[in-house]
């Protein structure tokens, strides 16, 4: 259909009565082919350009446009039949044509289809290390998609938490299709869009732990509704739960309608995952049950299902109480009663008797029986509301509140007249889930994303962040009972997602890690004014300016070291949660990486191990050193994993994997008989995995997801 939207923009310039009668007759034919559920527009599956990465015979390329050229260049995709090294050029053939042609290997860009096998690598750009042994945050260079087939071989099954910002499709070319921006007056921008985003989920589907595992994806009101029926499409198995959360208390002007203030936040729970109870900032009180800040006395006179008389008769029994110089007191509990006239009950002398009676006059029971309640009561966890004779209220503590007060976190100070306990709430932080309706001050986003931002960076600018807080509590309520969560972000923009599982962290000493994968796009209006000074994609001057370099990496590491770019102290303190000098940065270590496209032939024959070895590395926890050259004995053990590459040398490996204590080896070798041999040796708890027929085998399965939507 992208194909006909094409032909009917060439028709609509030079005959627009015949474009809208062919629009309406196709609108009309696919409206009654339409099925049940989310139908979109089939498009071609998406290409992305390599600028960086060095043309080789069998490519496949487009011919760039002049240095200096604004315009779009031409889209043919050629073949690279033979290169000239002599000359510089290169021998084409159009792979959907029959045309030939030669170009200047320095006019060409390598082009990877999503539909072809690729086989990736890494090569390290840097790294910041203040945390030890801990595991690195990992920022990738990458396009995400191919990203994300990278690591169906490193986190298959194993990341607990995907926290993505995609982009919100508002038309202002915020992100690409095809290598061209999708602009507002694209009659496919939407189906596109669906496409985009449907590819990439389906990938990360295959890397969320099916266990315990949570997606969280946030969006605005121009494509909500059609995410929301894309999520329950893509995730069948998964618990979905919007959320709407103010981050522009003032407003963001939409023509002939209302400001938006809020945007939304989509929860899809996987497994046993499921929101924790939490205890929050100051804040939260807005959005919180504020019976719940302090000690909470429940009725004692039940009012759910089961709460006649007749349900439970041995729940209806007189509770005595008289009226004494301080206030009411318990005076006695009586028997269950099984009569029908409850004159017959003779109350204590200067007592009234206090029935299980409803609002509406009906005969009901209490919560628990006469017994428990006598128990409670010398307990001080029974307590008796303003004295209002026969009809005055009971409430008591119930099993958790009465925990609260045996741990000490309500602190018993004294009694009342009534003898119940009077406890100390001022240190107390409650717990609990949310709402789904979030107004909270620190998750606006001009003050924690831009402000917040622009003190770290100082004149680096990133459009739109995230507010830091926002993204730190959506991932609290999910990942801060799991210290050792994987967090994944591959729309990472500015590195919020990273920065916020570093904060986490500091609150609990926690491990967690952040993968965070981001293109090094340069924007729209930027390319304009860099193409004019005759500057290409891949060109340092060029890349320079590239979200990845330009942002992302130099926020993580002024995160972490506590220093801005330029190398000052970042001035300023978090607030909220965790209050303290954004100067003392973060005990945390982070490893920065261009993703690469390999040969397979190279990789088969071992001359591509230094750059699969980060692959390597992240698949065993990226933790400690990359092996990225096995040494002349044959192997090598780091903290986290060992490689083997010379099979003779089994038995000496084996005794440094066991001493070293690794959880993972990689054993390169085509034989099989050998392979296990090798891993008839290791420990028990050692995951052996086989070079290279275990990247080869996952990669060569991956095709690209669907050819079509």
């Amino acid at each position: 259909m992208s194909s006909l939207s094409d032909l009917l923009g060439q028709v609509r310039a030079t005959n627009p009565d015949l474009a809208a009668n062919l629009e309406r007759e196709i609108k009309n034919r696919t409206r009654r082919q339409r099925q049940f559920g989310l139908v979109f527009e089939e498009h071609r599956p998406e290409a992305v350009e390599l600028p960086s990465r060095p043309v080789r015979k069998g490519d496949k390329v487009r011919v760039l446009p002049p240095r200096g050229e604004t315009k779009k260049g031409d889209q043919t995709l050629w073949r690279v039949q033979r290169i000239a090294r002599a000359d510089g050029t290169a021998h084409l053939a159009e792979v959907d044509g029959e045309r030939e042609a030669e170009a200047a290997l320095a006019d060409l860009v390598v082009v990877a289809e999503f539909r072809d096998h690729m086989y990736p690598g890494l090569v390290e750009t840097g790294r910041v290390e203040r945390g030890g042994d801990k595991p690195f945050h990992t920022v990738i260079n990458a396009e995400n998609f191919h990203a994300l087939e990278m690591l169906t071989y490193t986190h298959r099954h194993k990341v607990d938490c995907i926290y993505i910002d995609p982009p919100y499709n508002t038309g202002a070319k915020d992100w690409k299709y095809n290598n061209d921006y999708v602009a507002s007056d694209d009659d496919y921008r939407h189906s596109k869009w669906l496409s985009f985003m449907e590819r990439r989920l389906q990938v990360a589907r295959e890397l969320l732990n099916p266990e315990d595992s949570v997606l969280i994806v946030t969006i605005d009101e121009k494509e909500y509704l059609r995410l929301g029926m894309l999520l329950e499409q893509v995730f069948p198995q998964a618990r979905m739960q919007m959320v709407s959360t103010v981050i522009n208390p003032k407003g963001s002007h939409r023509a002939g309608g209302f400001a938006r203030s809020d945007e939304y936040v989509f929860f899809l729970f996987f497994g046993a995952s499921q929101p924790a109870p939490m205890p929050l900032s100051s804040e939260w009180k807005v959005v919180q049950d504020s019976r719940a800040l302090g000690l909470r006395w429940a009725d004692l006179l039940r009012t759910a299902d089961g709460s006649t008389r007749a349900a439970r008769p041995n729940m209806f029994y007189p509770v005595f109480i008289r009226l004494a110089g301080d206030g009411p007191v318990f005076v006695s509990v009586g028997e269950p009663f099984y009569g029908a006239d409850l004159t017959a009950v003779e109350a204590p002398e200067d007592s009234v008797a206090i029935w299980p009676i409803k609002a509406d006059g009906s005969q009901g029971r209490w919560q628990i029986g006469a017994d428990t309640l006598r128990d409670l009561i010398t307990k001080g966890y029974v307590r008796i509301g303003r004295w209002r004779e026969s009809k005055t209220t009971l409430t008591y503590l119930k099993a958790g509140e009465q925990a609260k007060v045996e741990d000490g976190r309500f602190p018993v100070q004294g009694r009342r007249a009534d003898g119940s306990v009077l406890v100390d709430a001022s240190e107390y932080s409650a717990s609990f889930v949310p709402t789904s309706q979030w107004r909270i001050s620190s998750h606006n986003a001009e003050q924690g994303g831009t402000n917040l931002l622009k003190s770290i960076m100082g004149d680096k600018r990133f459009p739109f962040p995230k507010s830091l807080y926002a993204v730190e509590d959506a991932l609290r309520f999910l990942i801060k009972k799991n210290p050792d969560a994987v967090v994944l972000d591959f729309f990472s923009g500015s590195g919020t997602t990273a920065h916020a599982v570093m904060r986490l962290n500091k609150q609990d000493g926690g491990r967690r890690q952040c993968i965070s994968v981001t293109n090094n796009e340069v924007s729209a209006e930027e390319q304009k004014g860099l193409r004019k000074q005759g500057l290409r994609p891949g060109d340092p001057e060029w890349e320079q300016w590239g979200i990845c370099d330009y942002v992302t990496k130099p926020r993580v590491t002024a995160a972490i070291t506590g220093k801005t770019p330029a190398g000052d102290p970042i001035k300023g303190d978090y607030k909220f949660t965790d209050e303290f000098p954004m100067a003392d940065g973060f005990e945390e270590n982070a490893a920065y990486f261009t993703l690469t496209y390999e040969s397979p032939l190279m990789v088969r024959q071992d001359l591509a191990f230094e750059r699969i070895a980060p692959l390597l590395w992240m698949r065993a926890g990226s933790r400690g050193r990359v092996i990225t050259k096995v040494p002349a004995q044959g192997w090598d053990v780091a903290e986290a994993y060992g490689v083997l590459t010379k099979v003779d040398r089994a038995a000496l490996f084996a005794d440094a994997v066991t001493e070293a204590g690794v959880g993972t080896v990689y054993v390169v070798t085509d034989d099989e008989r050998r392979y296990q041999a090798v891993c008839a040796l290791l420990p028990e708890d050692v995951t052996p995995v086989r070079l290279y027929e275990s990247y080869l085998t996952n990669f060569e399965i991956n095709t690209g997801g669907r050819t079509g939507a």
